[in-house]
């Protein structure tokens, strides 16, 4: 991979063939866990600045119409995260001369508060092309990475690494985008009502008089921070059910399915479906894979020749554009069924000779920086390379959440064909369940730290480590489906740490204290969520530190904090922070509610936050049973969410001098 330097430019075709379409991935880590930022991009023309609004791309506007650029949103990394975006620079309008890849930070945070940051350009197979590495950014809300400029014909890329004080409104206004923070937010449409709209609209439009003929232009519109969306209602109607007894018809029926062979093959007709009757849907699960936005088809059963033993994947995707094609294998698993690395091996080798641009795995487990699911070999003689990609059906369930329930779609009908695949995946009898079982190594490795004969360095240690962290990743997917929000695994490791030599580490101090620590930082919550499973004592427990607050008094925080707990658990543990090595006063919640003042120290020790605690035991076995490890995680993660995060006040306070716990008042 090409190392860049601030200023440095270099052409793309120099570097790779097959530049056509490109991935951009940009990254950061925070010493926290609390930072994050946005990504932002603008097409300008020669003159440096955009032709329309329509050429910013940022939260509120991800897509362009042509598919030429797409913001895919953020992926967990070993580091922390990454937001990517590809480009199909082939359908870039000829006006455009550049491409500016910008992020930008919110509430007045600076981009000198994150470590690594960092941009790197891949190529259609995901081939790593480039990299450059942001220097002391400083305290700028908004920063541009780098830039894609024509040259004679051919594409380059410039390493800028410049900082804007005065954030993305500023960045974007100092290229021609007239920004609209003021503007209303259209109101949120339930699946009914869409349809119910559109009939009104029909008949308004047949009503209304022939309009004048001279028409005055409309403006421009602004970027708008809000649009309406097609959801699902939040309330269910009644049902006209005579008893509970009785069953929705459903579309996508999954009850009658009896062997793993139907319920894969049922699954990826279904999934494979949808994805072309719901372009955004589809468009959503396919550009991560390098593929162009286009006229998408899909198909199932399909024989493809092999010498004596024709082979049979389980889909093929193929999306036409401008006349090319850009075509897809997929392997599906479901339940506990395992990828085998033959059968995938099989399937590179035969899209290396048809060229085909990818394989697609399907299955239940979550894959790791660092460890792959499977491990094929290519042919380096071969003129196609063909791109290995990981889905896991959770991220399939987050992604169809994330449209349907929060961001919106198109229309009633889309929004109603991913509700029915919604239900399906969910249905107990699909096999679509995500992660589900810690490992054959799980059970070992308890007893040997039960009986403290798990040494140092122990494989088996390793492989609870990376189960554990397919776990973690699996929660903040399911958790982020459910709430709309961002949620993330926060990695604090050294900077440049290899995911293996940082997972040997977790192993060994797992041999050692025998606990398994994850972090969760939620969009819009005060603080990160910590969650630990002690192995020795079967204990899992659930917490999040508060900071103090900027202002008041002591004992007024205390109050503030069991009035905002009201409806927690009566079992939820408080602990004073405070400054130096001792610990500060805990206790019950069910103890402090009559006495909040108990929470304060008696040594005059000076108050930093407060960490709320909940604790339950852990499942036994290693699966997803209701006496397993994973649904007893998944049970903690919801409740501790539920009935306590939910209740705080999400407003996180700013940076303080600490304050005397003595002077309560």
């Amino acid at each position: 991979m090409h190392e860049m330097i601030k200023g440095a430019n270099v052409g793309l075709t120099s570097l790779s063939t097959d530049v056509g379409s490109v991935m951009v991935s940009l990254g950061w880590s925070s010493p926290t866990g609390e930072g994050d930022a946005d990504v932002s991009v603008l097409l300008l023309t020669a003159d440096g600045r955009v032709r329309s609004d329509a050429d910013f791309y940022f939260y509120n506007n991800p897509v362009a119409p042509d598919g030429s650029v797409q913001l895919l949103g953020k992926a967990p990394t070993a580091g922390g995260s990454e937001d990517r975006i590809t480009f199909d620079l082939s359908a870039i309008p000829p006006q455009v001369e550049r491409i500016v890849v910008a992020a930008s930070r919110h509430e007045g945070a600076g981009f000198g508060e994150l470590d690594n940051l960092r941009v790197s350009v891949a190529d259609a197979s995901g081939e790593g092309l480039l990299r450059y590495s942001v220097e002391e950014a400083g305290a700028v809300g908004a920063l541009l990475f780098g830039e894609f400029y024509r040259r004679s014909g051919d594409w380059k890329f410039r390493a800028i690494g410049q900082g804007y004080g005065s954030g993305l409104a500023g960045l974007a206004t100092d290229f021609g985008v007239d920004i609209d923070d003021a503007a209303e937010a259209e109101p949120e449409v339930t699946v009914e009502q869409a349809v119910v709209e559109a009939a009104a609209a029909v008949v308004e439009q047949a009503a209304v008089p022939e309009p004048a003929a001279v028409v005055p232009p409309r403006a421009e519109p602004r970027p708008r921070t809000a649009k309406k969306k097609v959801t699902l209602p939040k309330v269910a109607k009644k049902s006209l059910a005579e008893n509970d007894a009785w069953r929705t018809a459903r579309l996508f029926p999954a009850s009658a399915l009896k062997s793993d062979r139907e319920r894969e093959t049922r699954a990826t007709s279904v999934l494979l479906s949808v994805m072309t009757q719901v372009p955004e849907f589809g468009r959503r699960l396919t550009a991560g894979f390098g593929a162009p936005a286009g006229r998408m088809e899909t198909f199932t059963e399909v024989t493809l020749p092999n010498g004596d033993s024709p082979r049979r994947p389980d889909g093929v995707v193929r999306v036409e554009r401008a006349g090319k094609l850009w075509t897809a294998l997929v392997e599906t698993k479901t339940n506990g069924n395992a990828l085998r690395q033959e059968q995938v091996q099989a399937y590179v080798d035969i899209a290396a000779r048809r060229g085909y641009e990818a394989v697609i795995t399907l299955s239940n487990d979550v894959e790791l920086d660092g460890s792959p699911l499977v491990e094929v070999k290519t042919d380096g003689r071969r003129k196609n390379k063909v791109a290995l990609w990981h889905l896991s059906w959770a991220e399939v369930t987050h992604q169809a959440q994330m449209l349907i329930r929060h961001e919106g779609v198109a229309n009633g009908a889309h929004a109603w064909l991913l509700q029915e695949l919604l239900h399906y995946l969910q249905h107990e009898n699909s096999g679509c369940h995500g992660f589900q079982n810690m490992g054959p190594a799980w059970v070992p490795v308890r007893k040997g730290i039960d009986d403290e004969t798990l040494c140092q360095g122990d494989t088996r240690a390793v492989d609870v480590v990376e189960s554990w962290e397919r776990l973690v990743r699996q929660v903040c997917l399911r958790l982020g489906g459910e709430l709309g929000q961002k949620v993330l695994p926060v990695q604090r490791a050294r900077r440049g740490a290899e995911p293996q030599a940082r997972r040997a580490e977790l192993a060994d101090r797992l041999c050692t204290d025998g606990k398994l620590d994850a972090e969760l930082r939620i969009e819009g919550t005060p603080g990160v969520l910590a969650l630990c499973a002690d192995l020795r004592t079967g204990k899992l427990r659930t917490s999040i530190e508060i900071p103090a607050p900027e202002q008041g008094y002591p004992l007024t925080w205390a109050k503030r904090l069991v009035r905002q707990l009201d409806e927690a658990p009566a079992d939820l543990h408080v602990e004073t922070l405070v400054d130096g090595d001792l610990g500060g006063p805990r206790g019950t919640l069910e103890r402090l509610r009559p006495e909040p003042a108990d929470m304060l120290p008696r040594n005059g020790a000076q108050i930093t936050g407060f960490r709320l605690s909940l604790f339950r035991g852990m499942g036994n076995t290693r699966g997803n049973a209701e006496s397993g490890f994973i649904r007893s995680v998944d049970d903690s993660v919801d409740r501790f969410h539920t009935s306590v995060v939910e209740n705080l006040d999400r407003r996180a306070p700013r940076p303080r001098q600490p304050v005397v716990g003595a002077a309560a008042g």
